[in-house]
């Protein structure tokens, strides 16, 4: 199996990147948060990667983190997610955030994600959340309600879900500041170069 992938980005697509390793370019197809985060072509590219063995098709998906690739296949293991609806998640919701989302079992959160349905979202909180909570010993921190306004409050201006929650955490902690200045600290985070 082929477990990481270190080499050049010969070019980029909608879903997938063409990797230059050894004279060989391989298509590997990754979250569009991923793709968000490469540099352009010729630039060196390390993805840690999952080989999807079908019938007749044999399919590489990659991921910038260990932690990414093992949630990709934990989704795989929920019956009725594919490695395009996988990778959908992985596009749309941090890691985190999808922890969050599975132990708290918040399916609203997972339906917003395109090509997933309530009842999807109910299968991947059944299936997931034993395996989140074991396999971690003390559970993600939860999100605060100010948290959860702020992040309401950047979808609603039309940022992606993954945008709202970095430029969540490029807040400072502590203190006490209104949801009017912490949603103008997050939107000074977009602005900044």
């Amino acid at each position: 199996m082929i477990a990481q992938l270190c080499g050049t980005v010969w070019s980029i697509g909608d879903s997938s990147v063409v990797i230059r390793t050894g004279g060989i370019g391989l298509r590997v197809h990754t979250p569009t948060s991923v793709l968000a985060q490469l540099d352009g072509a010729g630039q060196p590219v390390e993805l840690f990667t999952h080989l999807h063995v079908r019938e007749n098709e044999l399919t590489l998906y990659g991921f910038l983190t260990e932690d990414e690739l093992a949630l990709f296949k934990l989704l795989l293991g929920v019956s009725g997610v594919g490695p395009k609806v996988a990778l959908a998640v992985l596009g749309t919701v941090t890691p985190g955030a999808l922890r969050q989302a599975v132990v708290q079992e918040e399916a609203g959160l997972l339906s917003r994600v395109p090509g997933i349905g309530p009842k999807t979202a109910k299968a991947i909180i059944f299936h997931l959340k034993d395996k989140i909570i074991s396999a971690e010993s003390v559970a993600a921190p939860l999100l605060s309600d100010a948290d959860a306004e702020v992040i309401a409050a950047l979808t609603a201006l039309g940022f992606s879900l993954v945008e709202a929650q970095t430029a969540l955490q490029s807040l400072p902690r502590g203190g006490e500041m209104s949801l009017e200045e912490r949603v103008r600290q997050a939107l000074a985070y977009f602005a900044s170069p």
